[in-house]
């Protein structure tokens, strides 16, 4: 790609968004939440930060806000981007922090796993990327452990410097623009895991075949160190202790990670944050989860300076196992938990991602009072906590956007009382 090859109407459509995006950025409440959200990280009581994300994106476009304009498709990458984020400013901003700085993607490949999976897709809207699906059995046995490959991480270093060149030009004299890179460093084997094997039958493999389960994760485990390996070695990672979505809960902003202000620093795993979580284990018992999960994910969590665990499962039995994470800061709590327990605990410890029930944006008849008086009671048993509240998950809004601007305001309101 060239220079040369973007329109004219390209470079303005994007370049009227850079200056609304940078003015956004020069907003000094950044600067406010940005220290908040380090407060939080470092354990401290303070109000609790909202955060939003998993949004329905097909169901919250009012007024062509979201709509794209430009034809190249990596000027609507861009465009996308920036629509959402300051569609989200705009409307819903919770704590959420926007900085003055834009990040050229880099031209990196993945050989993944090796194995793909195999499902039958049931949907209820041909817009949502929400689905049902039933995954289709391709591990069965011991041997089939091979069909797991070592992924091969490629960096096209020239096709990146000339990508960050075609981007720098459309936002001269209006953003910073650096190379992006790799942020997200999460290990999920085990929602990678049962889409090859089954769900119930690998639940049930533990109890009556735990050695082969045993072999599948020593395998899946290589594979996830040897991508991350590769990262490092190849320069690509980028530090996560900023406004990024670097885990399954808020913002990273934290000062036990060391802040490498020049783009030109070697970044390394340990100066980021990492995440983990068995979504699949909300029913097993804290021993078959530390056998089967955690002392596979120990492996990837050791590698990190500061490390999240949780997603959707309820974990409230199970901080005791997670004592034995290193630098662990945040523990996931879902919707489905027994709160009281949770709290109790959770304790001082580590923060509480409280996840409310992104279901109340789903009924039938939208009640703004039932959200009021939902996080009101949560936050109010929540007081002996540091806590977070991170809605995500979020399936459908049922066509009226208006649901999440408002629980976006309520959220705000109710956080505000326990500061």
């Amino acid at each position: 790609m060239s220079i040369q090859q973007i329109s004219k109407n390209d470079k303005a459509v994007l370049r009227e968004l850079g200056r609304k995006y940078a003015e956004i950025a020069a907003n000094p409440v950044n600067q406010t939440r940005q220290k908040l959200w380090k407060r939080l990280n470092n354990i401290e009581r303070v109000k609790p930060p909202v955060c939003i994300y998993e949004i329905p994106w097909c169901e919250m476009n009012v007024n062509d806000e979201l709509t794209v304009r430009t034809q190249d498709p990596l000027c609507g990458a861009l465009e996308q981007n920036l629509r959402m984020t300051i569609y989200r400013w705009d409307h819903m901003p919770g704590d959420m922090v926007v900085e003055p700085v834009i990040c050229a993607p880099v031209a990196l490949t993945d050989s993944g796993f090796g194995i793909e999976e195999d499902v039958d897709v049931t949907k209820t809207d041909e817009k949502n990327d929400v689905v049902s699906r039933h995954f289709n059995i391709q591990i069965k046995e011991e041997a089939d452990a091979e069909k797991i490959k070592m992924p091969v991480i490629t960096h096209d270093v020239k096709k990146s410097a000339e990508i960050l060149e075609f981007v720098a030009d459309i936002f001269k004299g209006i953003i910073r623009v650096k190379r992006g890179g790799v942020k997200e460093f999460s290990f999920n084997a085990w929602d990678e895991l049962v889409r090859w094997t089954g769900v119930q039958e690998v639940l049930m493999d533990m109890a009556i075949r735990p050695e082969y389960v045993h072999v599948l994760m020593r395998r899946l485990t290589r594979a996830y160190l040897a991508r991350l390996d590769q990262y490092d070695a190849l320069g690509l990672i980028l530090q996560n202790n900023d406004n990024s979505y670097s885990t399954s809960g808020g913002l990273g902003y934290t000062e036990a990670l060391p802040k490498l202000d020049s783009d030109k620093k070697t970044v390394h795993p340990m100066d980021c944050w990492g995440r983990s979580m068995s979504q699949i284990f909300s029913e097993v018992s804290p021993e078959m989860h530390d056998e089967f999960a955690l002392q596979y994910e120990m492996e990837w969590l050791k590698r990190f300076g500061v490390t999240y665990y949780g997603c959707c499962e309820p974990l409230h039995k199970k901080v005791g196992i997670l004592k034995k994470v290193p630098n662990l800061r945040k523990i996931s709590m879902s919707p489905w938990i027994n709160f009281n327990e949770a709290v109790a605990n959770i304790g001082r410890n580590y923060v509480f991602s409280f996840k409310p029930n992104p279901a109340l944006l789903a009924v039938d008849t939208w009640n703004p009072e039932n959200v009021r008086k939902y996080l009101a009671e949560k936050l109010e048993i929540t007081k002996s906590c540091v806590v977070e509240i991170i809605l995500k998950d979020i399936s459908t809004v049922r066509h009226q956007p208006e649901r999440l601007w408002e629980w976006a305001r309520i959220a705000a309101e109710v956080s505000a009382q326990y500061a």
